[in-house]
């Protein structure tokens, strides 16, 4: 399996994280988990392989342009035949740019893009596979996501005014910086849980768990640090607060997750 990531270009920086690219050459059957990241994606499958994904106790395929929601509990996948998989990773505010419905309701879900978007988005993917130049195909989705950014310009206030909001609660995620913020934004703390969630799918409290989660899950890969000093580097109150999390946001503790295998989770973190 190879992961390579690309930069978005200048103009789209402020939107687009990164995009990348998944290959696979084995036909090996394998399951895996997705574990919340804070981020949404578009996933386009450009290979003949098939992905599928835990729903209510039964493995469903996912469509050929694959629009993740917030995933905010562990995703069980599975993976059949070669793959490759081009995949755009928005920002925790940024998706808002480029649709029209109120981010919340993807949660935890993969959606077709093609039936939220219809034939422009099935072009694209079209476009995608007659050329297999990784160039080529950037070139195309960014002028395909400058377009959406030209068409919804009309919600980027609110999304700018989200992104400064999400920055504060990184500093401080207390409750009363919530309210600070809300007095310095001129609205109730009601009110900014209603924004954020509307153009993240997160509730502020949400996304400060899922980052500080991210960020031990980074460090146990990149440090030999024992879990006591993972988690209070990570902002966690003590060590068992950390594994409640971690374990809520993987399906397994810690330990357990250094002894198993989780290929796609370890390729991107």
């Amino acid at each position: 399996m190879q992961f390579q990531y690309f930069l978005p270009s200048e103009i789209l920086k402020p939107y687009i994280k990164h995009y990348y690219i998944f290959e696979s050459d084995s036909d090996k059957e394998f399951e895996d988990t997705v574990f919340p990241s804070g981020e949404m994606e578009i996933i386009f499958n450009l290979g003949d392989g098939i992905w599928e994904s835990l729903v209510d106790q039964t493995f469903y395929k996912t469509p050929k342009i694959e629009l993740w929601g917030q995933i905010t509990k562990p995703l069980a996948i599975k993976s059949k035949g070669k793959h490759t998989m081009l995949g755009i990773r928005f920002y925790t505010h940024t998706a808002a740019y480029f649709f029209k419905d109120e981010i919340g309701i993807f949660n935890n879900q993969i959606f077709d893009l093609e039936d939220i978007i219809g034939n422009p988005i099935k072009n694209l993917h079209e476009q995608l596979l007659e050329t297999s130049d990784i160039k080529k195909r950037i070139e195309l989705i960014e002028t395909f996501l400058i377009q959406k950014i030209i068409t919804n310009d009309k919600r980027s206030d609110k999304i700018e005014k989200v992104a400064h909001i999400l920055s504060s609660l990184l500093n401080d995620p207390t409750e009363s910086n919530i309210n600070s913020i809300s007095v310095k934004y001129g609205i109730t703390p009601r009110y900014l849980h209603k924004l954020v969630f509307q153009h993240t799918g997160l509730a502020p409290k949400a996304f400060n768990k899922i980052k500080r989660f991210q960020h031990s899950l980074k460090l146990i890969h990149d440090t030999e640090q024992p879990f006591t000093s993972i988690a209070y580097d990570s902002g966690y109150f003590d060590q068992s607060h950390f594994i409640r999390d971690f374990k809520s946001f993987t399906g397994t503790t810690p330990t357990s997750y250094l002894e198993n295998q989780f290929p796609i989770n370890q390729l991107i973190i």
